[in-house]
């Protein structure tokens, strides 16, 4: 088994030498950074949540909005990579979708240039006298909701994995996420300070107008760089040879287990008969599905020979999913960190509105950019944590930190995160009692806004660990057909978090009255409170799975081969 997960981390066995030589000749090391540009470009997430305020959204509802649409943004990048994985590949996926981005951006501009598109906004946020957007205002707020995030979340984490297959060893990969991650949250401060600067003081048309034409040059750059990229083709879906497995499983229920390898399955072509070799017995976990490997005789051909079909995969196939099912626990503790992200992403702009937010006399902060501080926050942790925390833990124990280790501490910093904006929201709570401001919105509360960084300080401490630290574990140990599939599974996490955070928000709303339009008059802090506590009993869930999980790669990032654990 060893033997094998070490021969999918190289070229595939198709390939010949003189190929490979020819490819690794054409291949430049950092052939995943040449879209840097494009990356910068992501600014969309950051300006929906602007954009619904322009048009007169009820905050709370624009807060489930918000979330409700990211959370799609997260969902689009799971079709793109079955789409990469099954017919396409990496770059096809990622230059269609950073054009329907493009789109999108330009629709958003026109949005904003063209008065009769919008309604008049409204001076006092909050106020019951705003006036709503009509029907055809409506359309077009939804068509800017639905076309940039398509666009947007079908190339986030594609292009992660055209990126890491530039590479053959997993300790680049793993260096090249946290480089991703790093670029991309750059990206997103600059959306989040000059981006939002020129939409607040010169115009919403050119803020988008910037948007759109950063996105134009990175979709160039994109294409341009085409010969760089080494290109993997798809080998059909791997999805069927899922199906295939199970449904064999099930249909060789009532055969009795082989005793050797040699009644398995491993393949009709030369390739594959040398990865008997190298995959050897079959595993002794989820034994039930190596029925599906098993050869019978009612699988055998007319001229003798044996080919897959409904009733035999091969023993490869076979393997593939138990990887799939051996990691499903581990992805599954991983979606309530996706809520904070909905939650401190909306409600955080929520609470800067009702607070202090100069600095100095003559600078104000504006609300949407306080997210500024958890980008930075995330940007600067990567580096940190990549170029010194990492080689300091290893020359200290003397062994490299795990992907698990890593998601686990960021565990950890989610739950203090949560703590820290209970606490911050209950000071605040407090200082309204004080000065009687309930009951009256647009009113600001006599306390600095900046006491809102600390927790998303926190949070972007927490993200730079398990983000990385997740897209890596995925990659590399997720089957070599579903290279694409396993970074976008990130992506659904956030997503189903995202979901997660409006149904808690909504629920929250109508069970408890937490959460009125008027925060002023709410209970935010028992939300931040209730959150603690399910992120809390989540990490118990976690160290659970996590100490049954075994890595399936042996390489750790030094490239030695001993065995990797918790």
């Amino acid at each position: 088994m060893e033997m094998q997960h070490v021969h999918e981390g190289k070229l595939s066995a198709e390939t010949t030498p003189r190929e490979e030589g020819q490819q690794a000749s054409k291949e430049p090391k950092r052939g995943g950074w040449i879209t840097f540009p494009f990356i910068t470009g992501l600014s969309l997430s950051l300006s929906l949540s602007l954009l619904l305020l322009e048009f007169n959204v009820k905050s709370i509802a624009a807060t489930k909005i918000y979330n409700v649409v990211l959370a799609c943004s997260c969902f689009f990048p799971v079709a793109g990579s079955i789409i990469a994985d099954s017919f396409f590949g990496s770059f096809p996926v990622v230059a269609t979708f950073a054009f329907v981005s493009l789109l999108g951006m330009i629709m958003a501009t026109l949005t904003a240039s063209i008065q009769s598109l919008r309604p008049p906004r409204c001076a006092l946020i909050g106020s019951d006298t705003c006036e709503a957007p009509s029907n055809l205002q409506h359309a077009v707020l939804y068509m800017n909701l639905t076309l940039a995030p398509l666009g947007f979340g079908g190339t986030r984490f594609t292009i992660a994995t055209m990126g890491a297959e530039q590479f053959d060893k997993p300790k680049e990969q793993g260096t090249f996420f946290s480089w991703y991650y790093f670029a991309l949250y750059i990206g997103n401060v600059i959306s989040c300070t000059a981006i939002i600067y020129v939409q607040d003081n010169v115009g919403w048309g050119l803020g988008f107008g910037i948007c759109a034409i950063v996105n134009a040059v990175g979709l160039v750059v994109l294409v341009l760089g085409k010969r760089f990229y080494r290109h993997v083709k798809p080998k059909g879906s791997p999805f069927i040879s899922i199906a295939r497995v199970m449904v064999a499983s099930i249909r060789k229920r009532k055969v009795s287990r082989a005793s050797g390898s040699l009644d398995y399955y491993f393949g009709a072509t030369p390739e594959n008969m040398l990865k008997l070799e190298d995959i050897g017995a079959p595993t002794k976990s989820f034994r039930f599905l190596n029925r599906a490997a098993l050869k019978t005789e009612g699988d055998r051909q007319l001229d003798g020979s044996y080919a897959r079909s409904w009733r035999l995969c091969t023993m490869e196939e076979v393997e593939d999913l138990k990887k799939l099912v051996r990691i499903i626990p581990i992805w599954s503790s991983g979606i309530f960190l996706g809520t904070p992200i909905g939650v401190f992403g909306s409600l955080t702009i929520l609470q800067a509105l009702t607070m202090d937010r100069h600095l100095g006399p003559h600078f104000k902060i504006p609300a949407s950019s306080f997210v500024v501080f958890n980008l930075l926050a995330t940007s600067i942790s990567i580096f940190t944590i990549d170029n010194f925390l990492l080689p300091a833990w290893q020359n200290l124990i003397r062994r490299p930190l795990t992907p698990l280790q890593r998601i686990g501490i960021g565990h950890v910093i989610n739950i203090l995160a949560m703590v820290g904006s209970a606490l911050i929201e209950t000071g605040r709570l407090h200082v309204v009692r004080t000065h009687q401001l309930g009951g009256q919105p647009g009113l600001v509360v006599p306390m600095s806004a900046l006491w809102l960084v600390l927790p998303l300080v926190i949070i972007g401490i927490s993200e730079g660990f398990h983000f990385p630290g997740t897209v890596t574990l995925y990659y590399q140990e997720f089957p070599k057909s579903l290279k694409s599939t396993s970074t976008a599974m990130v992506s659904l996490l956030i997503g189903i978090g995202l979901y997660l955070s409006t149904t808690m928000i909504d629920l929250t709303d109508r069970m408890t009255g937490w959460l009125p339009d008027n925060i002023n008059d709410g209970r935010l802090d028992n939300v931040f409170w209730m959150m603690a506590v399910i992120g809390a009993v989540n990490f118990g869930y976690f160290l659970g799975c996590a100490k049954m999980f075994k890595y399936q790669r042996v390489e750790d990032h030094d490239e030695q081969s001993s065995e990797l654990a918790y």
